[in-house]
C-alpha cells in the first residue's frame, strides 16, 4: 500500500511541475509576443449612421412572382 501512494505522490508531482512549468513558459510566449508584435492599427470613431433612404419601388412583375413564389411555398409547407 505505501508503494502505492508513493506512486501517486510521484505521479501527481510531476502533473504539478509540468502544469507550473506549462503556465510560466505561456506566459512567457505572451510577453514575448506583445513585445515584439506590430501595434495594433488605430479604430476608427464610430460615426453614426444615417437611416437608408426608402427603398426603391419594386417592379410589379417582380412583385407578382415575389408573392406566387410566397404562396406556394406556404402550399407545401402548411403546419
Amino acid at each position: 500500500m505505501s508503494q502505492a501512494v508513493d506512486l501517486m505522490t510521484a505521479g501527481m508531482g510531476f502533473v504539478f511541475a509540468f502544469l507550473i512549468i506549462l503556465v510560466f513558459a505561456t506566459l512567457l510566449m505572451s510577453k514575448l509576443i506583445l513585445r515584439f508584435s506590430a501595434p495594433e492599427p488605430a479604430t476608427p470613431a464610430k460615426t453614426s449612421r444615417a437611416k437608408p433612404s426608402a427603398p426603391a419601388s419594386v417592379d410589379p412583375d417582380t412583385a407578382e412572382a415575389i408573392k406566387k413564389a410566397i404562396a406556394q411555398y406556404r402550399s407545401h409547407h402548411k403546419k
